[in-house]
């Protein structure tokens, strides 16, 4: 079933506002992938706000040329069955859940991507943006990191303490 020229044009517009949104965009093929998949990779998407769009690639090739910032972006990684991946929050965070899913079902390969100030990213980079650690994790490295030397202090002044309380008990049990 043909798609209206009105459908497209809601869809290119669609896609150019999640383009121009997005911190970050990634295209995966997933061919192969069933339905009930597709529907796990949707749900763990939208936890992590991520939006998942299924749409022909010329279309998304109409959407980046309506938006200055990626007119110049290079398509030509865009071939095949593709979906896409958007996120207005975190820049990795497409990149990561199309790698976790694709972890699981390695029907889904990352393809390409796009960051937020329109430079085409390749397959390698993509790959590399999954690779690195989410946002809260970031945080929780950062902590731990100011937390040690507190950490550490705190057990050598306890030690001292449990130290002067061990003398104290033992010269007791003498007397």
């Amino acid at each position: 079933m043909a798609i209206t020229r009105d459908k497209k044009n809601t869809l290119i517009a669609e896609l150019a506002e999640l383009f121009a949104t997005s911190k970050g965009a990634v295209g995966a093929a997933y061919t192969g992938i069933s339905v009930a998949q597709m529907q796990q990779l949707r749900a763990q998407a939208r936890e992590n706000n991520v939006v998942i769009k299924v749409v022909k690639n010329r279309l998304v090739r109409v959407a980046l040329s309506q938006n200055d910032k990626f007119k110049a972006a290079d398509t030509s990684l865009l071939t095949g069955q593709l979906l896409y991946a958007f996120s207005s929050e975190d820049e990795v965070a497409p990149a990561q859940v199309l790698a976790t899913f694709g972890k699981k079902n390695p029907q889904l390969q990352l393809v390409a991507g796009f960051d937020g100030e329109g430079k085409s990213l390749d397959t390698a980079t993509v790959t590399a943006l999954a690779a690195l650690p989410t946002k809260d994790q970031l945080r929780g490295q950062v902590v731990s990191v100011i937390a040690a030397p507190l950490t550490q202090f705190l057990g050598v002044a306890n030690g001292a303490q449990r130290g002067f309380a061990q003398v104290l008990s033992q010269h007791a049990e003498q007397i």
